[in-house]
């Protein structure tokens, strides 16, 4: 029978259903679902599968162990335990690069981080029998959380974060992740049928996001990941089955996304954004305020993150800006609008109360996702 892993799939706090969606129509079993990650278990190819396809993780961790430490002799024990040697070559390069501890009595990351390393030396040497490791071969970075004294002990397979899908050379100021502004769209109920319009696009996350959901792109089909030299672990085949299976699932789609910005350099990013992902045939960028925001069709989305005054001097003209909004998304016929904000008087001004609306951490700023529901079109 095939071996299987447990892997962890942090992701935005709030966002955990999304993520659990996504891990399960991959075809794996959650295991546990957390304030901020999702556990789920399968074969070693779904460490090639998770990075490649999932949109709202920033990154996969392969669980190595799980122990309690209340003493950092009890934290050595726990990682010695830990049979290393069958995942890490004599020659691989491991270090703790992360240490996070929650309500528990042990707190100093940096001494986290170097008794680990010693107890992981220890594991290591007594298997291999050597007592210097020359450690000029793959990276294999742990990562270690601890949480109300449980410990949990994971080798990062990602690397550079997920939500680096490589389109977005140029940003804009204060823009949105793109794991985040991907679990956002799958909270809607849009579809690649129906019109998606971001009046704020900036550097246009949210619109290339959406043309890649719409045309079934895997966030992760064009990089690499820490994992893919793994070869102790991980096969090349494995890896080249992934990306072959993600890239035969690409879709033409019908879409109709439309990105605008008052900034015309931004539209510029934009454009070259959305050309760097593949997707700019099924997007239409302009620059033009948010107060020409109009539509002859009906039942369409808006999706968006405008500005929300990070600045003492731009929080005066947040009044009059979502009074815009409020009034541009009026006067559109049967539209359905997301708003994810800070702004704590958002409802206020827009001039109407959310349907829903969701508290989302984006990034340490708190923010709400206020969603205001549109008609459903008539079934056809």
């Amino acid at each position: 029978m095939e071996e299987r892993f447990e892997l962890i799939a942090p992701c935005h706090f709030g966002l955990e259903s999304v993520l659990k969606k996504e891990i399960q129509s991959l075809g794996y079993e959650i295991t546990e679902v957390e304030d901020g990650r999702v556990t789920f278990s399968g074969a070693i190819d779904a460490v090639a599968r998770a990075n490649i396809n999932l949109r709202t993780t920033e990154r996969v961790l392969l669980k190595c162990g799980s122990f309690r430490a209340t003493t950092f002799d009890e934290l050595y024990e726990g990682i010695r335990h830990i049979p290393w040697a069958r995942i890490i070559p004599r020659d691989g390069r491991f270090w703790v690069t992360k240490a996070t501890t929650n309500r528990s009595k042990l707190f100093s990351q940096t001494s986290i981080q170097s008794i680990a390393k010693k107890a992981m030396v220890e594991s290591m040497s007594s298997t291999y029998h050597i007592n210097r490791f020359t450690e000029d071969g793959e990276d294999y970075p742990v990562r270690i959380f601890i949480k109300k004294d449980e410990v949990t002990v994971g080798l990062d397979t990602t690397g550079v974060s997920l939500h680096k899908r490589g389109y977005r050379q140029l940003v804009g100021k204060a823009p949105i992740s793109e794991t985040l502004a991907a679990a956002l769209i799958m909270l809607t109920p849009w579809k690649e049928d129906r019109l998606l319009v971001d009046p704020f696009c900036g550097s246009g996350t949210f619109p290339i996001e959406a043309a890649m959901i719409g045309a079934n792109i895997a966030p992760g089909v064009n990089r690499d990941f820490t994992s893919s030299t793994w070869e102790k672990l991980i096969g090349k085949r494995v890896w080249y089955d992934a990306y072959d299976e993600a890239r035969s699932l690409e879709k033409k789609a019908e879409m109709h996304i439309q990105g605008y910005d008052i900034d015309s350099d931004i539209i510029k990013c934009a454009m070259k954004n959305a050309e760097e992902a593949g997707v700019s045939q099924y997007i239409h960028f302009q620059a033009k305020p948010v107060r020409e925001l109009s539509s002859p069709k009906s039942y369409g989305f808006i999706i968006t993150n405008p500005p929300y005054g990070e600045r003492l001097e731009d929080k005066k003209d947040l009044p009059e800006l979502y009074k815009v909004i409020g009034e541009r998304y009026k006067a559109l016929n049967n539209w359905s609008m997301y708003v994810i904000t800070s702004y704590e008087e958002a409802e206020k001004y827009i001039g109407r109360k959310a349907d829903r609306n969701r508290k989302i951490y984006n990034g340490m700023i708190k923010s709400y996702y206020y969603q205001f529901m549109g008609a459903k079109p008539p079934k056809r």
